[in-house]
């Protein structure tokens, strides 16, 4: 959430980081409407319980009877101002919050302008697309030819854009998620494991809610909300709290099944598993010092790109334009892998610097050793990486010619030492 003195004393600034996002601007307008009326109330208020003391003292003292009663009546009046002006209060209080909560995050000023992700910006590719003496076979042929993609079942247990993994296909997604959390132990990231559901005020404290409710799974009776990503839990897992500065950086890395009702079309895109309303991700997460969260963001896109490099994938990293930012970061970055059977680059991490939009929300502090003053740090987030796309990525590169796929060095302990599924 944006500072609501930050908006009163740079509404230009606002606007203008806005109009880079190609969003509208005039909630601005709106949201220093209901500041200024919010202040009037406030001064009335104040005011009129300044009177309400005033007067109560000479009441005390007030030895006339009938004097007494007519201030008494009096202040039963300016009782109900006050009572009628508190509820007042109360509304603007509740329509600027819904205002400042729909508005994202300010993206960087070095951040390439643009209005959708056909305007990211291809910082550089690593690796060669691979050849085959053969034509590479999508995902979704390799593993029903394997038995270890079932579809069918998916969709006879839960619906559609739901699927079973069988055998070697059930172990290599398990192998891949082993891997990368050890890697990222490795790496500086302590692990978490986290509740799969959490309350509202956990996805309000991420960004998630109220932007994305349309998108996320709702239990009613109990109130609580299926996990749409690790990043909430991680954020939320501090929320309230105030640490010591030399406490940051903190890294945690977790591994979680997400879940989104994300509306799909059919198509092309959404063949196989590339979509679906669950599917398992690895996430890291930090928070940082302000000055420090470019560094962290830079590492956690290292961090991420070792992991495509480690299981000998071909990739790209891809800079964000403002368009195409997510609602919470000022500045993020894209890991994109080569899939040669479905023949596109696939997006397995997007690393993303939060800035203090997230820590505001959540109400999480850091005590600065220097000053003692109490300030909101920066967190960051980055997945590490995203299933199902990167098995995706390895069933499709490594697939031979006999329709085996030969499991990457890199898992093969994880794998019990089986080298081919087959």
């Amino acid at each position: 959430m944006l500072d609501l003195a930050f908006i009163r004393e740079n509404p230009e600034a606002v606007k203008e980081g806005l109009g880079r996002r190609f969003r509208e601007t005039a909630v601005i307008d709106e949201i220093l409407a209901l500041d200024v009326r919010r202040r009037q109330l406030l001064t009335e208020v104040e005011s009129l319980k300044a009177e309400r003391n005033r007067v109560s003292k000479e009441i005390g003292q007030q030895k006339d009877a009938v004097l007494r009663q007519e201030k008494i009546e009096s202040m039963r009046e300016v009782g109900e101002q006050i009572k009628q002006l508190d509820d007042e209060v109360r509304g603007v209080d509740a329509a600027l919050n819904e205002l400042l909560a729909g508005i994202p995050n300010l993206p960087q000023a070095d951040v390439p302008l643009g209005r959708d992700d056909s305007e990211n910006k291809v910082l550089r590719t690593i690796g060669e697309i691979p050849q085959y003496p053969f034509a590479p076979k999508p995902h979704w042929e390799l593993g029903t030819e394997l038995a270890i993609i079932d579809f069918d079942r998916g969709v006879k247990i839960t619906g559609s854009r739901f699927y079973v993994l069988n055998g070697a296909g059930a172990r290599l997604q398990r192998a891949l998620i082993s891997f990368m959390l050890d890697l990222h132990a490795r790496q500086g990231y302590e692990e978490r494991y986290t509740p799969f559901v959490v309350r509202g005020a956990t996805l309000y404290a991420s960004g998630q809610l109220p932007k994305f409710i349309d998108n996320l799974y709702h239990d009613v009776e109990d109130d609580v909300w299926l996990l749409p990503t690790a990043e909430v839990a991680l954020t939320g897992i501090h929320a309230d709290e105030v640490f010591d500065e030399s406490q940051l950086p903190i890294r945690y890395t977790a591994y979680t099944p997400c879940f989104r009702r994300e509306k799909m079309s059919a198509g092309r895109d959404v063949r196989g598993i590339k979509r679906g309303h669950q599917f398992d991700k690895v996430e890291m997460y930090a928070y940082t010092r302000p000055e420090d969260s470019e560094a962290e963001l830079l590492k956690m896109l290292q961090d991420a790109i070792e992991t495509c490099e480690l299981l000998g994938l071909t990739y790209r990293v891809v800079e964000l334009c403002t368009g195409d930012l997510s609602f919470g970061a000022k500045r993020g970055f894209d890991v994109e892998v080569w899939a040669p059977g479905c023949g596109e680059w696939l997006e397995v991490s997007s690393v993303s610097n939060v800035g203090d939009f997230q820590a505001r929300r959540a109400n999480i502090k850091y005590t600065q050793a220097e000053s003692g003053r109490k300030l909101f740090p920066h967190t960051l987030n980055g997945s590490g990486l995203g299933m199902p796309r990167v098995m995706i990525a390895v069933l499709e590169t490594y697939q031979q010619e006999d329709g085996s796929i030969r499991v990457p060095d890199v898992l093969q302990s994880w794998m019990g030492g089986l080298k081919e599924i087959r």
